[in-house]
């Protein structure tokens, strides 16, 4: 067990300055990451890409405890625009919990990719893989320390996979993407064992008429080809509708989303809903109820911190969350904190029931 970083938490609030004079420190800070420009080469630009994530967590529940600070997730690696509106972008993942030895963990993004616009972001090799309404949502920007359990359960165990995809946004308001996508799970970039998954999603954005920040409603439906050699969950169509509301102040997030199971994998359905609240620049207030539940028994998982206690599975899962973050430098660098209270019913009763609290507060920075 290692101590929290409580005391670089209160550094990081107390110590930095606001206003203008952050804002000038923060951008000759990230300014460091971009190496190189030029409008006449072929290569016409090199960054740095990256993110580094740590937290505690508290966590008390009828069935044990847990106490610990972990290095959530560490990534590096440069992203480069070439001409013709060409991009290459490679980043590996290290796991800072290890050894230097073991730090290495795999490839994230390692892709090429054409972006001439707007309409169009084509993307060849590995790259994200990303559907549901966190699972779709890069983890540098969630409003919350982890993503809600649907994602957790439909989600798959990799976000990056070797395939091909093409997204964009149409006239501002049609948001499309399609891919296919090799489901092994290769930690480089590759296409071995397992079959494949094919990920389509389509979504329109009404802010323009409605006067506001944003609007969306999104639909995602993967088709799973069912092999026990993919890195993927036992699922063969995952069908997810999701919404992001955001005006001046107030948004809502919601999801409601489901999946048919093969081999032992029951089918599941589940909705979470999250308002949140803008009170300024620096602070945002965050609120999630989350709600699951299988057609079978020992159908869905626990989240993270509560498989610490309870590693079994059950049948009915019920979460509300209440969080607050501060950012600094918007989701370039943030503190966010959350408390939840999270149940599990087990129906089978092997392993699975779970009831207890938890508080996590931990660092995102990314660059």
């Amino acid at each position: 067990m290692r101590p929290g970083p409580n005391w670089l938490c209160a550094a990081l609030l107390l110590g930095f300055p606001m206003g203008a004079a952050a804002q000038e420190l923060f951008d000759r800070a990230w300014g460091v990451a971009h190496l190189y420009e030029s409008d006449r080469s072929l290569v016409r630009s090199i960054d740095l890409s990256g993110r580094l994530q740590f937290e505690s967590a508290w966590f008390d529940a009828d069935q044990g405890e847990y106490d610990d600070f972990v290095w959530r997730r560490f990534r590096f690696g440069f992203k480069s625009a070439l001409a013709g509106d060409w991009i290459v972008h490679v980043e590996g993942d290290f796991d800072l919990n290890q050894s230097l030895d073991d730090w290495y963990n795999r490839l994230t993004e390692a892709y090429i990719g054409w972006n001439p616009g707007p309409k169009l972001d084509l993307k060849l090799l590995k790259h994200s893989a990303g559907f549901t309404l966190d699972g779709a949502t890069s983890s540098k920007r969630l409003l919350t320390l982890q993503r809600n359990n649907i994602t957790n359960n439909l989600w798959f165990p990799e976000e990056y996979f070797t395939g091909a995809s093409a997204m964009g946004v149409i006239d501002e308001a049609l948001h499309y993407r399609f891919g296919v996508f090799s489901g092994d799970g290769d930690p480089e970039v590759g296409v071995s064992e397992g079959g494949v998954f094919y990920l389509g999603s389509a979504g329109y954005d009404w802010a323009k008429p409605l006067g506001m920040r944003q609007a969306l409603l999104r639909l995602d439906y993967v088709h799973n080809q069912e092999d026990r050699d993919n890195n993927t969950r036992d699922f063969s169509d995952i069908l997810s509708l999701s919404s992001q509301w955001e005006g001046d102040r107030f948004g809502l997030r919601t999801e409601l989303a489901a999946g048919k199971g093969y081999f032992d994998q029951s089918d599941i359905w589940g909705f979470a809903l999250m308002p949140f609240y803008n009170a300024s620049t620096l602070l945002q207030w965050v609120v999630r109820y989350t709600w699951m539940t299988s057609e079978d028994d020992n159908g869905l998982r626990l989240h993270r911190y509560e498989r610490e206690i309870a590693s079994g599975r059950g049948d009915r899962y019920e979460e509300f969350y209440a969080g607050a973050n501060l950012y600094f430098y918007g989701h370039k660098f943030k503190w966010q904190t959350g408390l939840q209270y999270a149940s599990m019913d087990d129906a089978a009763d092997d392993g699975g029931e779970y009831e207890g609290w938890g508080l996590t507060t931990g660092i995102r920075l990314y660059w």
